[in-house]
């Protein structure tokens, strides 16, 4: 019997689509400027680069409905974003191999505190202060890969309180999931349990509390989240 010397933390897990069983998540990662509109809007250049990841933590997943505005922010940004769900990983993946090791799909938002993000780019620090702070990740339930449909093409949408802030179709993602999973083990080895986050159409804009966001990835589901 092992004793530890503090009680360990919970597994974070999150529901899977007309299931009882649950999806226990290792890792997120998240993919940037994955949209070239949203690269635009965002500054940069859209043309096809090296794609570049940061990393959320699990515990950042909220699944409750709810998004708690953080502290230390006055400008909190919705991403809306298909997330990536895997059931196996290694390193070295070959593209063509590389959607074997999908479970499922899941509708995500990427809640960024964009102020503090900003004073991160600036400094040259890393955006973790404006990425992975608590419930930064609200998601919905898994779709398995056999109740979805094609990861690569579909409407992408957002609305906010009734208001459509982000819209565009999967098909616009400069790397493409089987893309990002063949890259990613070239770096990392990938396992179960892991989440990609692949990126968000442009529209990126601010919430305040009392916004009711509404997000829809079509073939996977929709997201309803209240700003509280």
């Amino acid at each position: 019997m092992t004793n530890y010397a503090i009680t360990p933390p919970k597994q974070v897990t999150v529901p899977i689509e007309g299931s009882d069983d649950v999806f226990p998540i290792r890792r997120i990662y998240c993919i940037g400027r994955n949209y070239a509109e949203h690269t635009i809007e965002m500054g940069h250049d859209p043309d096809r680069e090296d794609p570049f990841f940061f990393q959320k933590n699990p515990n950042n997943i909220d699944v409750s409905g709810d998004f708690p505005y953080p502290p230390k922010s006055s400008n909190v940004h919705h991403e809306l974003e298909l997330v990536v769900a895997l059931k196996s990983g290694g390193r070295d993946i070959k593209q063509e191999n590389a959607m074997d090791h999908v479970f499922g799909y899941a509708v995500g938002l990427d809640m960024t505190r964009r102020d503090l993000q900003g004073i991160s780019k600036k400094t040259g620090r890393p955006w973790e202060i404006g990425k992975a702070f608590e419930n930064s990740a609200p998601m919905g339930t898994i779709v398995p890969v056999s109740e979805s449909t094609n990861p690569d093409a579909g409407l992408i949408e957002l609305k906010v309180n009734g208001e459509t802030r982000q819209k565009g179709d999967l098909s616009q993602m400069i790397w493409k999931v089987s893309e990002m999973i063949s890259y990613l083990s070239d770096y990392y080895e990938i396992a179960a349990g892991d989440l990609i986050m692949s990126g968000t159409p442009a529209g990126v804009g601010p919430v305040v509390k009392g916004d009711v966001m509404v997000g829809t990835v079509e073939g996977v589901g929709e997201l309803t989240i209240t700003v509280i």
